[in-house]
């Protein structure tokens, strides 16, 4: 029976949360140790090529976790703009218990090392797509034709993105909430159009 991985989730976990709030350059190996409680020798175990390896093991993780939570959100949601709405109120919250300090972790770390990592820009291009398609399904279960859901999935994630930019800037949610419910408008004046 092969031994269980006891330090790697640590160490993508602690990645998550530091690549978030400090972003990748900024991370030490060090860091990532310290934060993890991981021997260091496991950082090299667990990822022999190094860094961007952790990279793509973060983005990954944290495109599980938006995922899930995404995922939640249109089971518990009647509409899109009902899910963007809860979206939004969760992501201020989560910005405003870190004092404004973390982003999203896969953002962040994509705005650093795309497009010249190429493992970890495919990492991110997965996270996002799986984003999109949760919203797509979501958006033609509202009664949008797939061609249009996409187009709306990719505008509701590019402002979402953005707004946590503008929220980091501005320490506040309200860029969140604001873009989350102009779109949630939008989305909701084409149905009943």
């Amino acid at each position: 029976m092969p031994a269980v991985p006891k330090h790697r989730q640590p160490i993508i976990n602690a990645a998550v949360t530091l690549f978030r709030r400090q972003g990748f350059a900024r991370t030490g190996l060090n860091d990532i140790v310290d934060v993890s409680g991981a021997p260091k020798g496991s950082l090299y175990h667990y990822f022999p090529d190094g860094k961007s390896s952790i990279a793509v093991a973060a983005v990954e993780e944290a495109g599980r976790r938006v995922a899930a939570t995404v995922t939640a959100l249109a089971a518990e949601c009647g509409s899109t703009g009902e899910l963007l709405r809860a979206h939004a109120r969760l992501l201020a919250g989560w910005m405003q218990g870190s004092g404004f300090r973390n982003g999203c972790p896969i953002t962040t770390v994509l705005l650093e090392l795309a497009p010249r990592e190429r493992a970890v820009s495919e990492a991110g291009r997965k996270a996002y797509a799986a984003r999109l398609s949760i919203l797509r399904e979501k958006l033609v279960a509202d009664g949008f034709a797939r061609p249009r859901a996409e187009a709306l999935a990719v505008l509701c994630t590019s402002a979402l993105q953005g707004a946590l930019i503008q929220a980091r800037v501005e320490r506040s949610g309200r860029p969140i909430e604001v873009t989350a419910s102009e779109l949630a408008r939008l989305i909701e004046a084409e149905v009943r159009s």
